[in-house]
């Protein structure tokens, strides 16, 4: 587990890598997202933080993306939980209590997936040990990276969709392999931190960004384009300042969601910042969110 702070300060030093956006110079603020309901259409939601927090629904948020719906508002989740398949995610939120369809669900995996290029031989994969990978896109195969440590030396590229098993010791040593032989990385997972019912945990992207100067490096999920662009397909005909980016972290959901011409929401009481006040984060970042919500 890690601190709030220490997740910040990591994910400031990406910033280099991160899309640039401009931000409005003050944010307006609300109770939960039924008072934005005026300013936009649509929403795309995170998950953790904004509709759950680890395996736990965020208290009301069920009764209160409903009542969205019957204002007549669209719904997509845009997730970057890359361990699930998109109808394992959807699985998920109906036994949480949410009604979101197939079609309202995009997954960071979809996206890391769609852009898979071919390589000549296997993917090493790295995952929580229980992942499905029958998704996998025709043409391409794949193999338990912590089963057959072997891989490291002669995978073809390596897939990495969940830390749940992984290690600072595990990092060092794919760190060694691809100094030894450059290979292809997939990053399905962008997210430094994620919020857990017991605090935050580690996540791909925080692994990423030791390896980075190893590899070829490819993320896939917020805050990047590709994320985004699949999210939109899911609502055509409206204005991109009438939907919003409702999540709980600053540099994947409001920096990403701003980056992409969307109005942004920031989560303040589950996510990210439980706990603490984001607007000394937000001064020091300078990415101010269009509103601050204190719930979903």
């Amino acid at each position: 587990m890690i601190t709030t702070e220490a997740a910040f300060a990591r994910y400031e030093r990406l910033r280099p890598m991160l899309p640039q956006a401009q931000f409005p110079e003050a944010s307006r603020t609300g109770q939960t997202l039924e008072d934005t309901k005026d300013d936009y259409d649509a929403y795309i939601l995170d998950a953790f933080g904004v509709l759950n927090r680890g395996e736990t629904p965020i208290p009301g948020a069920v009764e209160r993306i409903a009542r969205l719906r019957a204002a007549g508002k669209r719904l997509v989740v845009l997730t970057n939980a890359a361990s699930y398949t998109r109808s394992g995610v959807l699985a998920k939120y109906h036994r949480l209590g949410f009604d979101f369809s197939l079609d309202e669900v995009v997954s960071s995996r979809d996206v890391a997936f769609a852009h898979l290029p071919n390589v000549h031989g296997v993917w090493a994969a790295i995952t929580d040990g229980e992942d499905d990978l029958s998704d996998l896109p025709p043409g391409h195969y794949v193999a338990d990276l912590l089963a057959q440590p072997g891989l490291l030396n002669t995978a073809a590229g390596f897939l990495f969709l969940s830390a749940a098993r992984w290690s600072h010791e595990d990092n060092a040593r794919l760190r060694r392999a691809l100094h030894t032989h450059a290979r292809p990385v997939i990053v399905a997972n962008p997210d430094i931190v994620a919020p857990r019912d017991d605090g935050l945990s580690l996540e791909p992207g925080w692994y990423a960004q030791d390896i980075a100067s190893a590899c070829g490096l490819s993320l896939f999920g917020k805050p990047y384009w590709n994320a985004f662009e699949a999210a939109l397909q899911r609502l055509p005909g409206i204005p991109r300042h009438r939907i919003a980016m409702v999540g709980d972290t600053l540099h994947t959901d409001v920096l990403g969601g701003a980056a992409a011409g969307l109005g942004t929401i920031l989560i303040q009481k589950h996510g990210l910042f439980r706990g603490l006040s984001p607007a000394p984060f937000i001064e020091s970042s300078g990415i101010q969110p269009d509103w601050l919500v204190e719930s979903t």
